[in-house]
């Protein structure tokens, strides 16, 4: 089914060469864009003349993403709509370009509780060709955590460049990944980006954040649909691999842990993941205190969703100021979040003890569930994880890295060495992705051209 895009914008291509020096200059510049937004949250010294002053209109999208009551009939991957997508770096369109083609993409999924949903995302079709042994490559690609509020999904933001309202506060959010995904569009990879479960649709559903099964479940069936959309490059039995960061790590990992019995037809050549939170539990300590401490309130939604057992249960544990940062993180972007509830300990939030209830079932269990390194992957895979991040432990990852070994999985991880500054602004999370960005996307296009693996699971 085809929805015509009322608000799709005419594509402005730039020549393949400049178009992929653009891209792979603005894949460095996105983390200078993100520390001087943060900059300037803390050290306000003039407006940021990049973001509109206007109330960003979300309802113009409610047509598409609204999913239909009941869903049709079908299979896992199989696509409810599509329409044009415009893609644009920044909100004018006019600095840097997409070297590719937008479609915008609802299609069929699952979420944790093996209930049929709606997802969407964004293909992008490139315009160059894939200089690469074997057929077009097709990159699976979830992303970082955005924030919970439809508005925050990256679908929409390819389409505005920037989601800003700041009528109402500092409700804004770019795609922070944008330059990898300009970079490996301009390298020849078709690229299907997911908003995971609950994440961008319209409607009561929430982001079923950090869940092992929804977040595997999207990214698969995402690379499903978009080897059946019309009119691609892709080969309908052509490679795929995984690629993620942060949040988007783990659903990337949790692919390749599901693939084998959940989408066996997929030739997975390989999955990244940087950042990767891989044992629920262990980032607590983490975001006591940090920027991002609002993320706990992500953590608390994504609970609820994906167990709705849990809802009550978990808004009973709060104290006044815990309910309304859970009410408030639910409808955010991640720039709100962090002015909003920067630098907070966790306790003030809750009745009892904090570390006490995620010890005890069912939360002992609900976060046991989405560990990472149970089942064998699918795949070689390849983690790149600073020492000292703040969010997902090293230790966790090694662990997970060590659990695989022994399945006998192909297993790569280097560690990033860079030593802890300013942790609890995150650096160590972000920085250590766009410093390592290089060797890991030619660790990937070396999957894509049957180059051996180098494991090194004797050292991990």
């Amino acid at each position: 089914m085809t929805h015509t895009d009322s608000f799709d914008d005419s594509k402005k291509t730039l020549p393949a060469a400049k178009a992929t020096d653009t891209a792979i200059r603005r894949f460095g510049g996105s983390l200078a864009l993100v520390l001087a937004l943060v900059l300037n949250v803390f050290l306000p010294t003039q407006p940021l003349a990049i973001i509109p002053s206007a109330h960003a209109d979300e309802s113009r999208y409610w047509e598409f993403y609204t999913p239909p009551d009941p869903l049709p009939a079908g299979s896992n991957g199989e696509l409810i709509r599509t329409e044009p997508s415009r893609l644009v770096l920044e909100p004018s369109g006019q600095f840097g370009a997409f070297v590719g083609t937008g479609t915008r993409i609802m299609y069929r999924s699952t979420d944790a509780q093996g209930i049929p949903v709606a997802v969407t995302g964004t293909f992008i079709e490139p315009d160059n060709p894939w200089p690469g042994s074997g057929p077009r490559p097709l990159l699976a690609y979830a992303t970082a955590p955005y924030g919970m509020g439809e508005q925050c999904a990256t679908s929409r933001l390819f389409n505005q460049g920037i989601h800003a309202s700041l009528d109402t506060g500092f409700d804004m959010m770019f795609n922070i990944e944008e330059g990898f995904i300009a970079t490996l569009l301009a390298r020849g990879y078709a690229i299907m980006v997911t908003d995971g479960v609950g994440l961008g649709v319209h409607g009561d559903m929430a982001p079923q954040f950090l869940n092992r099964i929804a977040g595997g479940t999207a990214l698969l069936d995402g690379a499903r649909a978009a080897m059946q959309l019309p009119g691609t490059s892709l080969d309908p039995h052509g490679p795929v691999a995984f690629w993620g960061w942060l949040a988007g790590g783990h659903a990337a990992l949790a692919a390749a842990e599901l693939a084998a019995t959940y989408a066996p037809e997929l030739r997975i050549v390989g999955t990244y993941a940087n950042a990767a939170p891989t044992e629920l539990a262990s980032t607590v300590p983490g975001i006591d205190g940090n920027f991002l401490a609002g993320a706990l309130g992500w953590v608390l939604r994504g609970v609820q969703e994906a167990y709705p057992a849990t809802r009550q249960p978990i808004w009973d544990a709060l104290t006044p100021r815990g309910v309304e940062m859970l009410a408030n993180t639910s409808r955010q972007c991640m720039l709100q979040t962090g002015i909003d509830y920067a630098f907070r300990h966790l306790q003030p939030y809750f009745k009892g003890d904090l570390y006490q209830m995620i010890q005890e079932d069912p939360f002992k269990s609900i976060m046991a569930a989405q560990r990472i390194g149970n089942v064998k992957p699918t795949g070689p895979v390849y983690f790149s994880h600073n020492r000292w991040d703040p969010f997902g432990p090293y230790q966790s990852v090694v662990e997970t890295a060590r659990d695989w070994c022994a399945k006998g999985a192909d297993v790569t991880l280097w560690t990033d060495e860079a030593p802890p500054l300013f942790n609890k602004l995150d650096v160590n999370a972000l920085l250590p992705a766009f410093v390592d960005g290089e060797r890991s996307m030619a660790w990937i296009a070396d999957r894509f051209n049957g180059v051996p693996t180098t494991p090194n699971c004797a050292a991990i």
